[in-house]
């Protein structure tokens, strides 16, 4: 399995490298909240000498209703990072959602992030590809909820004829649809994909996810089993991958997207203990 790395972070992935652990919030409500998150969990990973890399959304664009919140959007978003990063000297995680974003959010992101819906979007991943090669980070790719494992190899060919050969691509499991308003991860997939010859992580915040089922709501909004994540994040890591991503917030009752899948943040030093405990183990 090729092994990748952020030679600027000195942070690689596969190959028997340490667990990666991609994290922070949903989406970005405030600067100063995206700074103690990051800060927290970079202080929680030092301490357990686990790489870490800080996720933030500035725009949820696949949302239920248009009443959703999404973010403070590229512009704002992308200065909030950039200032993180300056700040707490982390690198940074974020989604993009059309061709024309992959630019300037590849100048601020190392870890450029391409959304499950649209994984197939060739348009995206292609110039994602050509923007985070230029900008010498990575592409975090998730599968879509429609995917089968082994589909992903088309994804990983898009990239490279694209780049030109380059190895840049993680690709990240979180879940397949089963009937309606459900997921169900397969860890049997993990090691589907890292046959493809690249690292894998999993987003156990999102498997959890109960697209549209929301009670709250009455279905404007996604449902989601928070005590479910923690469960997806050891099985998965037990089933060999790379690195872990995992959303968190101070209050995640109170958290502005997605608060019934997030983990409270007091709760992250103990999980990671135990989800780095597993690697080494199955490494």
């Amino acid at each position: 399995m090729t092994q990748l790395s952020l030679t600027r972070w000195n942070i690689a992935f596969g190959g028997g490298a340490p667990l990666v652990v991609i994290a922070g919030l949903n989406v970005i409500e405030d600067l100063p909240l995206a700074l103690n998150t990051a800060r927290t969990l970079k202080a929680i990973c030092g301490d357990l000498g686990l790489p870490y890399v800080f996720k933030a959304s500035y725009d949820k664009a696949n949302r239920s209703s248009l009443k959703s919140y999404r973010g403070p959007g590229l512009e704002k978003g992308l200065e909030i990072l950039a200032e993180v990063k300056a700040q707490v000297n982390v690198p940074i995680a974020t989604d993009i959602h059309t061709p024309e974003e992959c630019e300037p959010v590849a100048a601020v992101a190392d870890l450029v992030q391409i959304p499950a819906f649209l994984c197939r979007q060739t348009d995206l991943v292609v110039a994602a590809a050509r923007a985070t090669q230029a900008a010498g980070g990575l592409l975090h790719v998730k599968k879509g909820q429609f995917l089968a494992p082994w589909d992903c190899k088309n994804i990983l060919d898009k990239v490279k004829e694209a780049t030109g050969g380059a190895d840049m691509t993680l690709l990240c499991e979180r879940g397949n649809s089963f009937g309606y308003n459900n997921l169900i991860v397969d860890m049997l997939g993990i090691g589907e994909m890292k046959k493809l010859g690249v690292p894998v992580t999993i987003d156990a915040t999102h498997a959890v996810q109960l697209p549209g089922a929301d009670p709250r709501t009455g279905g404007a909004s996604t449902g989601g089993r928070r005590d479910g994540v923690s469960i997806i994040a050891k099985a998965a890591v037990a089933a060999g991958a790379d690195g872990v991503f995992l959303e968190f917030h101070p209050d995640p009752d109170k958290a502005l997207c997605d608060p019934l899948s997030c983990l409270p943040l007091d709760g992250a030093a103990a999980l990671l203990k135990t989800l780095k405990g597993i690697h080494e183990l199955v490494n």
